[in-house]
């Protein structure tokens, strides 16, 4: 199956792409507008919400204006303020956000039934039934987008394909404020073109893992079968040769399970020491014990996550045969996690605690559990006394 203008694209998979109607919706630089919006001072000036540059704040959003400099999301606000000095930085106002995005939300169901909400910010909506009765997925996306500008002030980009992979990849192909189609005959030349790093799934050590193999672009990909994917990349080796030939079946969920529930901080000063490490860990593990309490969850993986003085982030998770749902079951594992990073040989900016494969508690009493000795002393969980920001 070649790239160029001779390929050979599968009927049957160009008839299963024609059935549905994806839109992407992405907010421009969301956060910063809405400043921008409610303060006409900000309007045309490089904005970043985030901490206080003087500080260890780490930016949040920022607009275009600033983007041209350089900056960009969870930068350091000291690093930005280098880049762009003449910028107004904004301590970002969380209930705003979510109001705005509420009434983004409302106007979305004006158009479908199937919409699923991924952030603030942005979502995915099934049109191929839509509510307005509009024929063209296109002109939906663009009556939605002029909708929310008339409603709010806000601009948005949209990408439109027949899959979730493709619009997603497509809204932002023409920031801000852009709308890209891509439609079923083109999906496959489009892919062969796409940089590996734009594909779902691809970090950067994957990528880095990929260029080593001389795998720069979708069409470099494709050239590998589905066991060659899977010896090299595990599971992960299945979805990209689906991904690459253009099949994504994921539906649009309105519904998302929650898979994961965590907290995590920036400390106002870098952190050598293991036991002061541990003590924040056991702040961060009692406001997680409490998350999940509320929702009525427990998990069975435990995620440490570590990021150095030098911004490199790490994370360690380790499985558990049984489940967990209390401060003392993550600190008997914790110790241990952060033994295998270079935590305390290097200073460490910030700490963070998840637990992730949920399941509703009182569902487990199927699953095998199994039961910790008690805990060192030193490290039960202490939900007072430890100075974070």
């Amino acid at each position: 199956m070649g790239c160029d203008g001779g390929f050979n694209f599968p009927t049957r998979n160009l008839k299963n792409m024609i059935q549905r109607k994806i839109i992407h919706i992405d907010m421009d630089a969301f956060f910063a507008s809405v400043e921008q919006l409610d303060n006409q001072a900000l309007r045309g000036k490089p904005v970043i919400v985030g901490g206080d540059p003087a500080g260890r704040g780490v930016v949040a959003a920022c607009s275009y204006e600033a983007r041209v400099f350089g900056v960009h999301s969870a930068m350091s606000c000291a690093r930005a303020r280098g880049l762009c000095p003449q910028a107004e930085f904004v301590r970002p106002r969380k209930q705003r956000y979510l109001e705005v995005s509420g009434q983004i939300l409302e106007i979305f169901r004006r158009y479908a039934d199937l919409i699923e909400p991924l952030s603030l910010d942005e979502a995915f909506l099934d049109v191929t039934e839509n509510k307005q009765g509009i024929p063209s997925a296109t002109w939906t996306a663009h009556t939605i987008r002029q909708h929310i500008y008339n409603h709010t002030g806000l601009t948005a980009s949209a990408g439109v394909s027949c899959n979730k992979f493709l619009a997603k990849v497509a809204s932002d192909m023409d920031k801000p404020n852009g709308l890209t189609v891509i439609t079923p005959e083109q999906a496959l030349p489009f892919i062969c073109k796409l940089p590996v790093r734009k594909f779902f799934g691809v970090g950067r050590v994957t990528e880095k893992r990929m260029h080593g193999l001389g795998i720069r672009r979708g069409g470099d990909l494709l050239k590998y079968s589905r066991q060659e994917l899977i010896d090299i990349f595990g599971k992960s080796g299945n979805f990209f040769y689906d991904i690459v030939r253009g099949t994504d079946h994921r539906p649009v969920q309105p519904h998302r399970e929650r898979k994961s529930v965590g907290c995590e901080v920036t400390l106002k000063e870098d952190v050598r020491g293991r036991k002061q490490m541990l003590q924040i860990l056991s702040r961060l593990t009692c406001q997680v014990e409490v998350a999940l309490a509320k929702k009525k969850l427990k998990g069975r993986t435990l995620i440490l996550k570590v990021r150095y003085h030098d911004f490199i982030t790490v994370t360690r998770s380790r499985t558990s045969g049984g489940l967990y749902s209390t401060s003392s079951d993550m600190l008997c594992m914790l110790p241990q996690l952060l033994s295998t990073t270079e935590a305390g040989r290097k200073k460490v900016r910030l700490l963070g605690v998840t637990i992730a494969n949920l399941q509703v508690a009182g569902n487990e009493q199927a699953m095998p559990y199994q039961l910790r000795l008690p805990f060192s002393l030193s490290y039960q969980a202490d939900c007072s006394g430890v100075d974070v920001c």
